[in-house]
């Protein structure tokens, strides 16, 4: 699952993230946007049944639904 913030929204660590690249060196980042990767092992055989309960999780505890969106990818 990827969780981060929606369009918008300050966020002030990928405007940090973006500063420092530059000061490294690195020319023509234009925006940089950090938000976190969550990482579940389900023991729900039914694809469609793990989606809905990550789905669940993220709306209920994972993503602040006010400011962040979230994405839900099953491998």
């Amino acid at each position: 699952m990827t969780v981060m913030p929606k369009s918008g929204v300050l966020d002030p660590e990928g405007r940090a993230i973006a500063h420092a690249l530059g000061t490294l060196g690195f020319t023509g980042v234009e925006e940089v946007r950090a938000g976190k990767v969550i990482e579940l092992t389900l023991a729900e055989a039914d694809p469609a049944k793990a989606r809905a309960t990550a789905e669940e999780m993220a709306r209920k505890l994972l993503a602040n639904s006010v400011i962040e969106s979230f994405r839900v990818e099953l491998v």
